[in-house]
């Protein structure tokens, strides 16, 4: 909203509102389908006033952004050293990660098929420049683009991989489910981007 100046992040009660707008948020997407939640459910919810929330959030999507990242932070970055060095450990731990977020995501959100599409793009996203950071600091006289490509089939082949573990039913633990996919993914792109860089 213009001339809407952005609060403190630091401050209690900033803490305090964004927790609130974000439980209402949650509550709603636990009743309807994302696109027909309104600005005004989330604040009736919040008992907030409409200008509060455009302090805080320019709309829904950038709202749903948020949630999503805070969970993509908690269950996949904060479990993965960000010094670590690409190797099957870690492509476990990223399988492992995700399977922990879908499982959160249904039970956190009932209508999870309405925002699968937007969470999709969003987790795989932030999951490829999490990556092209990992490989990067390995391979610093490698082309940008090859790197970039790697990252990319990279973090769709993990997301794809929980994602129809996810959409199928969790027929697997997720333990046999990385045991089963790591080495396809590691001896197939990571010791191809190795033999590059080498």
């Amino acid at each position: 909203m213009p001339g809407v100046t952005s609060p403190n992040p630091n401050d209690p009660r900033v803490i305090r509102t964004r927790r609130l707008i974000l439980d209402a948020f949650i509550d709603q997407l636990n009743k309807k389908d994302f696109y027909t939640i309104t600005i005004n459910d989330i604040t009736q919810k919040a008992t907030i006033n409409r200008a509060t929330f455009y302090a805080h959030f320019q709309d829904k999507y950038a709202l749903l952004e948020t949630l999503l990242s805070d969970a993509f932070l908690e269950y996949v970055i904060k479990r993965i050293d960000a010094e670590a060095r690409l190797s099957e450990e870690i492509i476990q731990k990223l399988i492992l990660s995700l399977c922990d977020y879908h499982d959160s995501s249904n039970q956190c959100v009932h209508k999870y098929n309405s925002v699968a599409p937007i969470l999709e793009e969003h987790i795989k996203n932030q999951l490829e420049q999490f990556i092209l950071q990992l490989i990067t600091r390995e391979a610093n006289n490698t082309d940008q683009r090859t790197l970039e490509l790697a990252a990319t089939i990279l973090s769709w082949s993990i997301y794809g991989v929980t994602f129809r573990w996810n959409v199928e039913g969790k027929k697997e633990s997720p333990t046999d489910l990385a045991e089963r996919a790591v080495p396809l993914i590691f001896n197939g792109v990571v010791l191809s981007l190795v033999s590059q860089i080498s």
